[in-house]
């Protein structure tokens, strides 16, 4: 079998449903053969919810001591389900902590909730983290140099911890191919979570072909399916291809959207062709 692995945001309509939550998420994912687990922090409700009390007037050197004695126990017992499935945690999809932002103290929040996170996943034993860059689209060199040095500090944070840092080619500038290759080759450690389908639509090909190179984990994004269970809208087999000339190695991340709205039903769809279309290790 191919590794594969699910990005939890493909189940986010059941979770604003409640007929899933992180737990479920775990089992769902040892019953459909996933490799490792995936998490997107609003399954991880419980501490997701905590990231309010990081307003701009703390010290963000500090936020990894608000953890309170309820989030520990909290992620006690994920770790336990987790452990209990047999899988490890591999990316951890946070939103809410992207680098740039105007505002000095609105930068400050966000890296308090980026520290808080990365000591999240720690507990996990996670071995990434995703943390958008943010900003505008056309990344005006103030603006990277800001991008820059906060990538540079969280990634000095996270080493010791045994994390990887990604940004993903997910809104902002990285939607723009030639922005996602100059914050790789400009910033060491700095990975990339390589999205099948997140660049701007004409340059989504260019994107796929010149950025598989620096993927170190996936979203093989899904929409709709035909009756023979080929994908009718992204084009998966000439992305997944790139990736595979490429030398990818990874574990095949999936963040399926279906557009109707059968979330299990795509994913497993999403599996079934990656495990076509990838060659068993």
């Amino acid at each position: 079998m191919v590794p594969v692995s699910i990005c939890s945001f493909s189940f986010h309509r059941l979770l604003a449903a409640g007929k899933q939550d992180v737990f479920r998420y775990i089992t769902d994912c040892k019953e459909l053969g996933c490799a490792e687990l995936d998490p997107w922090n609003a399954h991880l409700a419980n501490l997701k919810s905590g990231d309010q009390v990081l307003q701009a007037g703390h010290n963000p050197d500090q936020s990894h001591k608000l953890l309170s004695a309820g989030d520990e126990e909290y992620i006690q017992k994920v770790k336990a389900a987790a452990e209990k499935a047999g899988l490890p945690f591999g990316t951890i999809a946070v939103d809410g902590a992207h680098i740039y932002e105007a505002d000095a103290a609105a930068r400050k929040a966000n890296r308090a909730r980026a520290y808080r996170w990365l000591d999240v996943a720690h507990k996990l034993a996670a071995r990434q983290v995703r943390i958008d860059a943010g900003g505008p689209e056309n990344m005006p060199d103030d603006v990277f140099k800001i991008i820059k040095e906060g990538y540079r500090d969280i990634l000095d944070r996270a080493k010791p911890l045994g994390i990887q840092v990604l940004f993903e080619n997910h809104w902002g500038p990285t939607v723009i191919p030639d922005n996602c290759i100059k914050l790789v080759e400009s910033i060491p450690g700095l990975g990339m979570l390589l999205d099948s389908n997140n660049f701007k639509p004409e340059l989504r090909a260019d994107g796929r072909k010149r950025c598989a190179r620096y993927a170190t984990a996936t979203h093989i994004k899904t929409f709709a399916w035909d009756a023979q269970g080929n994908e009718t809208e992204a084009d998966i087999p000439t992305a997944i291809k790139h990736l595979l000339d490429a030398g990818y190695k990874g574990v095949w991340g999936i963040e399926s959207c279906p557009k109707d709205g059968d979330e299990y039903g795509g994913v497993r769809k999403t599996i079934a062709l990656i495990n076509r279309l990838v060659p068993a290790s």
